[in-house]
């Protein structure tokens, strides 16, 4: 069975193109899958795309925590019993700024590929604030990432350029 939600999302970051909407719905519902996440009832995903900034502000006020990250995740699929078809299952804040800052040009796509599967396994019931919940969730990630590596093209997920043109990143 396949994950069908509808997955919606908002792009605020105009230092790098957005994904194609298609190609990330494709990613998502295959890493749906590989994550385990349960599929019914059906549950959308909303995704938010921000910089440093409001990140930094999301991070105070979500989490308690100063300072910019990568990834916050808003899950509620621990009781899915208690959502209806449609509801919101899983929100994510992710953070390009920070994949940029990590992978540089090269390292960029595979970083922005890791940060959706790190939110959805963060749905999953898998932790990294802990040493021993940290290491599975990096095991966990690899496995995840590995087939999402095989079966799509995560420069063309997360490109850095658009329409052939270097974007501004001064």
């Amino acid at each position: 069975m396949e994950y069908s939600g509808e997955i919606e999302y908002c792009w605020s970051v105009r230092r790098y193109p957005a994904p194609p909407r298609p190609l990330l719905q494709a990613f998502l519902r295959r890493a749906v899958e590989l994550c385990r996440l349960p599929l019914e009832p059906v549950w959308g995903i909303e995704l938010r795309f921000v910089g440093d900034r409001t990140m930094t502000r999301c991070n105070r006020q979500y989490v308690g925590h100063e300072g910019s990250t990568d990834v916050i995740t808003f899950s509620y699929l621990d009781a899915p019993e208690s959502l209806f078809p449609g509801d919101v299952g899983i929100e994510a804040i992710i953070n390009p700024d920070a994949a940029f800052r990590i992978g540089g040009e090269s390292g960029y796509a595979e970083e922005m590929a890791l940060y959706l599967v790190h939110a959805l396994l963060h749905a999953a019931g898998e932790d990294d604030l802990d040493e021993l919940p940290r290491r599975r969730m990096r095991q966990r990630e690899q496995e995840v990432l590995d087939p999402l590596r095989r079966e799509f093209d995560f420069h063309q997920l997360f490109p850095l350029r658009c329409g052939g043109r270097a974007d501004s990143r001064a």
